[in-house]
């Protein structure tokens, strides 16, 4: 059997990270087996559908790098083979039309209620053979009266349904249009999928869609679904709990590496090993391994499982990232081995990219202000003469290169009697405006001969000024 698994999200709402979650399961056990990862786009609520949410799936799945096989299919376009399906139904008797109104239907559910007894549609209109006139009714699906269905759950294992338990669905509206639980079974029925991996939230139409896939004639997919993702208060994820869409956290400065490392981690594990790339992942995983239990965000693990993937990053990978951040605060990034330089230089500060881009401004754009606290410190008049022998030596070099100004700046505390502190913090703060920066050779390798020069010319007439 060749694997084929599917990710169906709706156009309803952003993708979110459960969602992510989700999509990563299917495509890793998609990529294990040599199968097939279809993308669906389950778009039949035409009201609540928006052209920001499909974009934002695609998006997202782009940006992460969850490719698929086949598609995107999209249910609006298959509306003619659910209408094929449904007369198939009709006709072989396994659905029927049902002209109960609004009121009918809540007169029984209320008698049903106070008999103490599960609300359900009771089948009354199984039988009719007349239609009504001046009434356009649904049609639902007949759901056989005896026995049983067991979901063959792969996570949580089988569970058992009576059919009796399971009312006749609507399978079609009034107006034709064909309900969610229908053409979800037509559509996995089509794309012949063999691994239905989804949320836990479904588990109560899985029943009902083994029945409808049984009146096709065909043997129900293997099932396996996911526990929820909690808030890291135990509540329900939701907007409170921070980014609805995946692509915030993309615009939070993530690496979809280090995103799926951690959402892959959540509730699946692989002995005590915490790390993982996208390909030891798809090696490892097994959606058997996956817990029943629900797991909860925890917002600093997933940075810290964000801060490990950059640093093992490569200077390239991480400049693709990074030059939208920064490009965000408003600088020009378009030099791409400055960038790929900056990040190398600062992959080891920064949990984020746009933490990343936000302390490494001073290497795009002229230093405006000196942090208060530091200037009164580190730009004075005892560092006055200190800078301004550093900048006549580094003037001197002929190889603007980091081990050549290292042995400068060496000379420079040598020639003064201090340590190296009391003249690399004063460079430091001359060049970034504060007292944080990569080592300062490697900084004023960056930032260039023209740049640090003008720089400290300008930090040495500060310090030498009026005193502060």
């Amino acid at each position: 059997m060749t694997v084929r698994t599917r990710f169906a999200p709706s156009p309803t709402g952003m993708l979110h990270i459960g969602g992510v979650r989700t999509a990563l399961f299917c495509w890793l056990y998609a990529r294990r087996h040599g199968g097939t990862f279809v993308l669906r786009i389950e778009d039949t609520d035409r009201e609540r559908s928006t052209p920001e949410a499909l974009h934002a799936i695609l998006e997202g799945m782009k940006w992460l790098g969850l490719d698929h096989d086949e598609g995107p299919y999209y249910q609006t376009a298959r509306m003619d083979r659910y209408a094929e399906v449904i007369r198939q139904f009709l006709a072989e008797g396994k659905a029927y039309h049902c002209y109960c109104s609004k009121e009918e239907l809540d007169e029984m559910r209320a008698a049903q209620m106070a008999r103490k007894e599960k609300p359900r549609y009771d089948g009354r209109c199984r039988h009719r053979t007349a239609p009504l006139q001046g009434v356009n009714p649904v049609v639902r699906f007949r759901n056989p009266d005896e026995g049983q269905v067991v979901v063959d759950d792969v996570i949580h294992g089988p569970i058992t349904f009576d059919s009796s338990e399971l009312d006749d669905l609507i399978i079609a509206r009034s107006d034709g249009t064909p309900t969610y639980n229908f053409c979800v079974v037509v559509d996995d029925y089509d794309m012949r999928i063999t691994h239905v991996i989804r949320g836990d939230d479904h588990i109560n139409n899985t029943p009902r869609q083994i029945q409808m896939l049984r009146a096709l004639g065909v043997e129900p997919p293997v099932y396996a679904h996911v526990p929820m993702i909690l808030g890291p208060d135990g509540a329900k994820l939701s907007k409170r709990h921070g980014a609805v869409s995946v692509l915030q956290y993309r615009d939070e400065g993530f690496l979809p590496e280090g995103l799926l490392n951690y959402l892959g981690r959540l509730g699946w594990s692989y002995g005590d090993q915490e790390l993982f790339s996208l390909e030891e992942m798809t090696r490892l995983f097994d959606i058997g391994d996956v817990n029943k239990s629900a797991s909860a965000l925890n917002p600093d693990k997933m940075l810290w499982t964000n801060q490990q993937h950059i640093l093992r990053s490569t200077p390239d990978r991480l400049a693709a990232y990074l030059r939208p951040q920064l490009e965000a605060l408003g600088l020009d990034a378009t030099d791409g081995a400055k960038v790929a330089a900056v990040a190398k230089a600062q992959q080891e500060r920064a949990r984020t990219l746009k933490e990343m881009a936000a302390n490494s401004v001073f290497f795009f754009r002229e230093v405006e202000d000196y942090e208060p606290k530091a200037a009164a410190k580190n730009l004075n008049a005892e560092t006055a003469p200190v800078l301004a022998a550093v900048r006549a030596r580094l003037a001197a070099l002929d190889a603007w290169r980091a081990p050549a100004l290292h042995e400068a700046v060496m000379a420079v505390a040598a020639e003064q009697g201090v340590g190296l502190g009391k003249v690399a913090q004063p460079i430091r703060v001359a060049v970034s405006g504060g007292t944080v920066s990569p080592p300062i050779d490697v900084t004023l390798e960056i930032l260039g001969r023209e740049t640090t020069l003008a720089r400290l010319d300008r930090a040495a007439a500060f310090a030498a000024g009026p005193a502060r």
